[in-house]
């Protein structure tokens, strides 16, 4: 049986309920508020740190649906300015083709890709491409070689990015190894396009930006005038912060269902394992831990970074220049940071009553393309 049908009804039982139960903060406005939600010395040591890395924008940081910090570094552009979240673009994409499954745009996972895109395949297609379905995309598991890394620049190049990412050749068998590509994303963007009859800009309107009362300005489209999927989306930290909360409430705004919460389930359940470091990956989300608590993070080049720790009722996103070098120091140093100084001073801080969340933990991190 593919692992993905395997993994994903478990899954659906996973997400226990939360609901709002802080005082909403300021958003969009810079400020250090001293709570009991985090230890104040250990946070003293937080922005004395993020002063230090210079790569490093911001850093939003919410527990229980209050900003307790949201503050902007190094001359980095105001908390409330959309910035390039690059990959971690996919996670919201991820979000888009879940509830598009709940209104019926998609049949499920299981639909195949050709059931909406067969007119961009090669014209004598590999068998397997016939097997490829959502799933396998959202879980970088659909065995196609790889548009990202060094193929990157070649596939955006290209006149059609849809069929050149279809044209690639199977280097694994869909529901196996993972590949991660951002040409997946991308195909996942072109059918919910052809699907709904809209594009993927104005579902994200309708779906995401005005029930979270959050901005998503246009971003690049492919020369079919299809918007880019799985990178150099366009959000502030403080709208991305949002978007964590409504993952971490269940995916709920205001009383309104926005994601299907057992949608969030299936993307936070390890479905693949990174062959770069052993790490964990669900339906477009990073699966890991810190230390006792679970970890579930969109990860974007350079350190674009949403990270949400569902038993802390801990949402942090940090935004760092995306020109950072592939293999610098900066990544580890935000991470050292959330596992070093900010959950610390969430442990030492917090006197709310814990939230139920998922309890599964899982360790690992991928590099990202």
């Amino acid at each position: 049986m593919d692992k993905l049908v395997f993994a994903l009804a478990p899954a659906l039982l996973l997400l226990a309920g939360c609901s709002p139960s802080g005082a909403s903060g300021t958003a969009g406005q810079e400020q250090t508020g001293q709570t009991t939600g985090l230890d104040p010395q250990r946070m003293a040591q937080v922005v004395e740190r993020a002063e230090a890395m210079a790569p490093l924008n911001s850093m939003v940081i919410m527990r229980d649906g209050e900003v307790l910090l949201a503050r902007a570094f190094h001359d980095g552009p105001s908390v409330s300015r959309p910035v390039n979240i690059k990959s971690a673009s996919k996670s919201v994409i991820s979000a888009i083709v879940g509830i598009a499954i709940k209104k019926g745009v998609f049949t499920g996972v299981e639909q195949p890709v050709l059931s909406v895109l067969r007119d961009k395949a090669p014209t004598t297609p590999d068998p397997l491409l016939e097997k490829l379905h959502i799933g396998h995309l959202l879980s970088m598991q659909a065995g196609l070689a790889r548009t990202s890394g060094d193929n990157y620049g070649r596939w955006v190049s290209s006149p059609d990015w849809v069929r050149y990412a279809l044209a690639q050749p199977f280097v694994a068998r869909p529901g196996t190894d993972m590949l991660y590509s951002t040409g997946n994303t991308h195909l996942l963007s072109a059918m919910l396009t052809r699907a709904s009859g809209r594009s993927t800009y104005d579902l994200a309107q309708e779906w995401l930006a005005q029930p979270l009362g959050i901005s998503i300005p246009q971003w690049p489209r492919d020369p079919q005038g299809i918007y880019f999927g799985g990178n150099d989306m366009l959000m502030s930290p403080i709208d991305l912060a949002k978007f964590g909360e409504m993952y971490r409430l269940g995916g709920i705004v205001g009383g309104q269902q926005v994601v299907p919460r057992e949608w969030i389930a299936a993307s936070w359940s390890p479905m693949t394992t990174s062959p770069f470091s052993g790490g964990d990956y669900g339906l477009g989300w990073f699966v890991s831990g810190v230390g006792r608590h679970p970890l579930y993070y969109a990860w974007g080049y350079g350190g674009q970074m949403l990270f949400i720790l569902p038993d802390l009722q801990l949402t942090v996103v940090m935004t760092s220049d995306t020109d950072v070098e592939r293999g610098s120091a900066h990544l580890g140093e935000v991470r050292d940071l959330l596992a070093n100084y900010i959950v610390p001073a969430a442990e030492a801080g917090g006197t709310r009553q814990a939230g139920s969340g998922l309890a599964d933990q899982r360790n690992g991190a991928e590099p990202s393309t």
